[in-house]
């Protein structure tokens, strides 16, 4: 089972710079590949729908997003537990939002910036990544990286990035980037690593072994000399 661990604790410093939660939520560390999502968007109970069946203290993790839960209203150990709730009905709000269309516009300028990191691929280039999930279900995958070139998926090279739930972001919205800004996908790279021995490509010295073995198996019949000998 994975768990979501990708938020400072709100005893960090971090939270003293920030006033509102969303705010410091996208600016901890570890949290880079997520975007703000508009409290307009939070607010309308239409985005949420079913969300309240999977989260735990569902609404007070809703009033701590948006910055109505009053300060002393919960202990310590109680406040930690509405803190986790919250951190994870935003990964699942963030998954809805940023298929929208002012969603899409905030990822393409983090995807223009590489705030998701570059292909580790030699022949892409160092072309930007996307986060995507392998699956919708949450707590079942950590989140990936795709590129656009290549068109696969790789790990992201931070530990706290591994932590990250892949249902936080979903398996359709790097796709959805693409239809929507079509000029962003460039052309799928031409260039593969050939497997060379002495310059020859490892194919080829197969194909020069079997000939030959070939011949020699037909030396031996002329000679009359046995396979086996």
């Amino acid at each position: 089972m994975l768990h979501f661990f990708g938020a400072l604790s709100s005893t960090d410093s971090d939270s003293e710079y920030c006033k509102y939660w969303v705010e410091w939520f996208t600016y901890a560390e570890g949290n880079e590949y997520f975007c703000d999502v508009d409290e307009e968007y939070i607010l309308d109970r239409f985005n949420l729908t079913n969300l309240s069946n999977d989260v735990p203290n569902y609404l007070q993790a809703l009033e701590m997003i948006t910055d109505r839960l009053p300060e002393k209203a919960l202990s310590n150990e109680e406040r930690e537990q509405v803190e986790r709730s919250a951190r994870y009905l935003y990964g699942l709000i963030h998954a809805r939002y940023i298929i929208t269309t002012q969603g899409l516009k905030k990822m393409l300028d983090k995807f223009k910036r590489g705030d998701f990191g570059r292909c580790p691929r030699v022949y892409c280039h160092q072309n930007p990544l996307l986060p995507v999930g392998i699956t919708d279900v949450p707590s079942q995958k950590g989140v990936k990286l795709y590129c656009c070139r290549c068109e696969d998926i790789y790990n992201p090279k931070s530990r706290r990035h591994n932590m990250i739930d892949g249902a936080f972001f979903g398996t359709s919205f790097p796709h959805m980037l693409l239809q929507v800004y079509p000029a962003l996908k460039p052309a799928p790279s031409e260039q593969r690593y050939v497997p060379r021995i002495f310059g020859f490509k490892l194919n080829a010295i197969a194909e020069l072994h079997r000939w030959q073995d070939e011949q020699r198996e037909e030396q031996k019949k002329r000679l009359g000399i046995s396979s086996t000998t």
